[in-house]
């Protein structure tokens, strides 16, 4: 008995590692839908990266010669736009593009993402849409929006760039300009300056406003026509206020500021000379009585 055991004990087991032809036949469905992957990812990206990219990148340098940001974002758009479709492409060809397409929860997901991640440049793209066919909006106009105002240097479709009276070139979202009151009080060659001068009320109002008015003509930047014009605006509390306008010819924001410099100067030359007083400080009328005591 125990040389049966022996015996049994001392004859070696043997294992294999070959892999059979079931084996095979089993991995090669799963072999063949990699390849197709594969090759339809790579194709597609091939094509996407040697030949889509440069043709696009090629339209946005000439077009924007002086904007390497928008060359460098667009680049990588491209380059994720080109990864999404391979994977698609190769999806489809290994035979998922079924699955894909039938797969509920797949389509509400990618139809949230794309929904949520392009909300904002979706309303961009319209509202830039929306600011290029307006007639009464365009390039060189003076506006003003909210506490600013500046001339309008480029429309975009995301974006409209605005050059403010300090020279500062503000970028401003489009969908800002859609929602927000916009004001061009000027036309499209002229714009008009708003100035007022405040005077004491027991000066002459006819003659100071002659003489506003002169001070404004008198300017070499300031237009002929339409002539300047003053008259009075209010009666204020304790002074005579008067509007006067004049325009100036497509200025720069330097321009309208030496201007206004100019005209703030010549009117008061003219009204101290003529003897009218300029702003004149409040005077108030104090009625009472009050006692002073005296020392004890």
């Amino acid at each position: 008995m125990f040389g049966d055991v022996l015996a049994v004990a001392s004859t070696p087991v043997t294992t294999t590692s070959e892999v059979g032809p079931d084996e095979l036949v089993d991995v090669w469905p799963l072999a063949v839908h990699v390849a197709w992957f594969l090759a339809g990812f790579l194709v597609t990206a091939a094509l996407g990266w040697f030949v889509v990219e440069p043709l696009i990148g090629r339209v946005v340098r000439h077009r924007n010669q002086n904007n390497p940001t928008i060359q460098d974002a667009l680049q990588r758009y491209v380059r994720l736009v080109v990864f999404l479709v391979a994977g698609v492409v190769g999806a489809s060809l290994a035979g998922y593009g079924d699955a894909l397409g039938d797969s509920a929860l797949v389509v509400a997901a990618g139809t949230l993402a794309i929904g949520i991640a392009a909300q904002s440049v979706i309303g961009s793209l319209v509202s830039g849409l929306v600011l290029v066919l307006d007639p009464e909006f365009s390039v060189g106009d003076y506006i003003e929006w909210g506490d600013y105002e500046g001339v309008v240097r480029s429309i975009q479709l995301r974006a409209t760039r605005i050059e403010t009276v300090d020279g500062e070139l503000v970028t401003v979202p489009n969908t800002q300009l859609t929602s927000d009151a916009i004001v061009r009080p000027y036309g499209r060659a002229e714009q008009r300056i708003v100035e007022r001068v405040e005077i004491d009320y027991d000066d002459d109002v006819d003659e100071a406003v002659r003489h506003v008015a002169a001070a404004a003509a008198g300017l070499d930047s300031v237009l002929d026509s339409p002539a300047p014009s003053a008259y009075v605006d209010n009666l204020a509390e304790g002074v005579v206020v008067i509007r006067v306008h004049y325009w100036l010819e497509r200025p720069r924001p330097g321009d309208v500021l030496d201007a206004r410099s100019a005209f703030s100067r010549a009117v008061k030359s003219r009204l101290e000379d003529a003897g009218i007083t300029i702003s004149p400080a409040p005077e108030y009328d104090l009625r009472g009585r009050f006692t002073v005591d005296g020392p004890e």
